[in-house]
């Protein structure tokens, strides 16, 4: 126990957390978006996965992140407009679609990344970090949670951003009749399947960039299927959240702590086996749903293609 309470293991632990729950943080944000507006993502696993793949090529080709993250975020809106296709303007199922896109984008990342990378696996140098002044010099809370790359603070930033979108803009007032009643935004005279496309994109763009992250901070280097079922954690924080922003931001550090187990055990010298602290998201992820999943509000017309006229 002693040794679970040194300061490299608390310092190891956070900073891991803040790491790993990043990308479920962006992922969850997006989530949330597509939802108000009555879109069930299914697909963004897919996106997350595009997004690492397309951020880590241009990272490594152009040596920028910036350029890796901007290419992450378009690789995942790439996926999500195939998203906004098939399910928003063709209505087709979203589940069964969304779950396709998350195979086929599996599938060609797999691909391309054998053809590309299978004998190299290059990494990139470490990511430059932005340490705030004064607070990144706190003992051992400071380096962990105030020492990141620029791209944790915007995505902290996003969460209070969104919930102003949310309550105070027409946008969010768009999104949320897009959900709730899509006749009434519709008689309005705002276009429903021009909202929820909007809202795909965005979340394929907020995905696409949470699997940049992962691949050019978090891991230096692309791995096939490297997402590792984050896309869904998203998912579940979204649902959870109840249209709160603050509260996907408060489940992806919940989640991001039981992610970053395995590296602070290894700091620490505690002999865990890997494949018991791997389970531990997804046993939160289960835990979670137990305890507040009858309490989440959806939308009413989560999942439901809009036909103009039908009742």
């Amino acid at each position: 126990m002693e040794t679970l309470l040194t300061p490299a293991f608390v310092t190891a632990l956070l900073f891991g957390a803040v790491t790993a729950g990043v990308p479920l943080l962006l992922a969850g944000l997006g989530e949330q978006v597509s939802e108000k507006a009555g879109v069930l993502n299914i697909g963004i696993e897919g996106m997350m996965l595009a997004g690492a793949y397309a951020g880590f090529v241009a990272a490594y080709y152009s040596g920028s992140f910036l350029a890796g993250f901007v290419a992450g975020g378009l690789g995942g809106a790439g996926v999500a407009a195939l998203m906004a296709l098939f399910c928003v303007r063709l209505g087709m199922n979203q589940i069964v679609i969304g779950i396709a896109l998350t195979l086929g984008a599996e599938g060609l990342t797999a691909l391309l990344h054998h053809f590309q990378f299978s004998r190299s696996y290059p990494r990139l140098d470490a990511a430059p970090a932005l340490a705030l002044p004064g607070l990144a010099e706190i003992p051992i809370v400071g380096p962990a949670l105030f020492s990141h790359h620029w791209l944790v603070y915007l995505a902290v930033l996003l969460v209070p951003l969104l919930a102003w979108v949310f309550r105070r803009t027409h946008l969010g007032l768009n999104l949320e009749a897009a959900g709730q009643m899509p006749a009434a935004l519709d008689a309005a005279g705002i276009g429903v399947l021009a909202t929820r496309t909007f809202a795909v994109l965005a979340t394929g763009f907020l995905a696409g960039m949470g699997g940049a992250y992962m691949a050019n901070v978090g891991a230096g280097l692309f791995v096939p299927f490297m997402t590792g079922g984050a896309g869904f954690m998203g998912i579940v924080l979204a649902m959870l959240a109840r249209g709160r922003p603050s509260w996907v931001l408060v489940g992806s550090i919940v989640f991001g702590l039981s992610l970053s187990l395995t590296t602070a055990f290894q700091v620490a010298g505690v002999n865990v086996p890997t494949d018991v602290v791997q389970m531990l998201p997804f046993l939160m992820v289960m835990l979670m749903l137990v305890l507040f999943a009858r309490h989440s509000g959806l939308p009413p017309a989560l999942g439901l293609p809009y036909v103009r006229g039908s009742r």
